[in-house]
């Protein structure tokens, strides 16, 4: 079966039907993603007790819309008895005794977990490149990287590997990769989704979301697994909506508003003219597009890391050689223990944060450092929900290029951290956003950023659904595995 032509929905026909069992939809995802995996490595771990799963499902009859779907998840959501590693030595034979409550919430809902995809390490990444497991490669040119860090995600939604994946976003983890894989993929609001059983990098910014083919996907797979959670203190209490069946391609009198700090210095000019024509697409529907200012959106990638890093610098201690993972063998005592199992445990990237943050966060540059980074993050919060005020959306370009080259920025950290110079502010002030196909620069997708207010996915979901509508994106086959079922 070719899933890159299928939706959540067709597959729940074809199984209610009987067309096909769930049994044989795991089976084939499994087949797809062996078949792939030498080109591809999208996985660090597949469900082989997946088909028995989904046999259980098939015996039990098919129920709601996820029942018997076959998911990714990223391999830093924690699976009760199967590997998670967050692409990490340190963590390369961890063996949860827990699962995260999306996976609970999904698996509940009738969703088969089909396996661990890739990612940068710890999630600190934008290429996948940083992986203990090495790099995914993006499926429309096997030369360039799937972006970062739910790579491996994004690549297997692509590849037609599975209908839907779970990644997780803290400066754009997410909608990077779904820009640069030709795919839709969605950051809800910081606390829609329970961030309980996910590992964690930068806590006041981790989300987890979804990434898909189509909207209506991932529209289905958020309202199964978004709502409260006892386990999270900084889960919402608000309801959630029933985001696919209340999608709208309407957009008469939608508010768009589009910073003009968005339209970064040396953005690729093919990704500028597919942004605006996308623009227009939704002036024609009906909407109204004006251009706003975000002065601190300069500010935007130093807070950031400040932030993110002296947030990853307390999370990490945790890693110590002693309780699970890697421990450094020929040590002398306690001390020994703690420094080999860290130095040679947690790969460059991930040395680099935790020094940053541990600097950011020592006595002699807190009030420097952190302190102002957190004020500043203020000042851009109000920003943004100040704009938000006026206009129901924030929109402009997902990311500055199309997919880069595999190697390209890997040993200049700075040119990979302006990697998420666009996506970074949602993730500052909490809102939810999404990327969408917008068309291609060079044959490579762009995406269209897409951020609205605070618990207001559906607004963004449907802002998404009538561009996907108006362009039919969906359609185009990978360069890159075209000619293959």
């Amino acid at each position: 079966m070719d899933i890159k032509k299928e939706t959540i929905a067709s597959l729940h026909d074809k199984l209610v039907n009987k067309d096909v069992t769930a049994e044989e939809l795991a089976n084939d995802a499994i087949n797809k993603i062996n078949a792939n995996e030498k080109k591809l490595n999208t996985f660090i771990t597949v469900n082989d007790k997946a088909p028995e799963a989904a046999k259980k499902i098939d015996e039990d009859g098919i129920k709601g819309p996820l029942s018997g779907i076959p998911i990714a998840f990223k391999d830093n959501i924690v699976t009760n008895g199967i590997k998670t590693t967050a692409a990490s030595k340190i963590l390369y034979n961890f063996m949860p005794v827990y699962s995260a409550t999306v996976l609970e919430r999904l698996e509940a809902a009738g969703a088969v977990d089909i396996g661990k995809t890739n990612l940068d390490e710890f999630a600190m990444g934008s290429s996948t490149e940083t992986s203990y497991f090495d790099t995914t490669v993006n499926p429309w040119n096997l030369s360039r990287v799937p972006g970062g860090s739910s790579g491996g995600s994004a690549a297997a939604v692509a590849a037609g590997e599975v209908v839907a994946a779970l990644g997780t976003d803290t400066g754009g983890s997410i909608r990077q990769p779904a820009a640069f894989n030709g795919i839709f993929g969605i950051k809800p609001t910081y606390g829609r989704v329970s961030r309980w059983g996910v590992i964690a990098f930068a806590s006041s910014l981790d989300q987890v979301g979804v990434l898909s083919k189509r909207v209506e996907d991932s529209a289905t797979v958020l309202s199964a697994m978004a709502g409260h959670d006892e386990h999270d203190s900084t889960s919402s209490e608000k309801p959630v909506p029933d985001y696919r069946a209340n999608l709208s391609k309407d957009m008469s009198g939608v508010r768009i508003a589009v910073p003009k700090e968005f339209w970064h210095e040396g953005t690729h000019p093919e990704v500028l003219e597919n942004v605006n024509k996308a623009l227009d697409a939704y002036k024609k529907m009906g909407a109204t597009v004006d251009e706003v200012s975000l002065p601190s959106l300069k500010h935007a990638v130093e807070v950031y890391y400040v932030l993110a890093s002296s947030e990853a610098s307390s999370n990490l201690q945790r890693y110590d050689g002693v309780r699970y993972g890697f421990r450094a063998k020929d040590v002398k005592n306690i001390k020994d223990l703690f420094v080999k199992s860290r130095s040679e445990g947690f790969g460059d990237e991930v040395k680099r944060r935790i020094m940053l943050g541990t600097f950011a966060l020592s006595a002699g540059a807190y009030d420097a450092y952190f302190k102002k980074a957190a004020e500043v993050r203020t000042l851009f919060i109000n920003e943004m929900n100040d704009v938000l005020k006026d206009h129901d959306l924030i929109m402009g370009p997902s990311t500055t290029t199309p997919a880069f080259k595999i190697g390209e920025k890997v040993d200049d950290p700075l040119a990979m951290y302006m990697n998420d110079i666009l996506t970074i502010p949602a993730n500052l002030a909490g809102l939810p956003a999404a990327s969408v196909p917008a068309g291609l620069a060079d044959g490579l997708p762009v995406g269209l950023q897409i951020i609205g207010r605070p618990f207001d996915e559906q607004s963004v979901f449907n802002a998404a659904y009538a561009l996907q509508e108006e362009n039919k994106f969906y359609e185009k086959i990978p360069t890159a595995l075209k000619g293959e079922d």
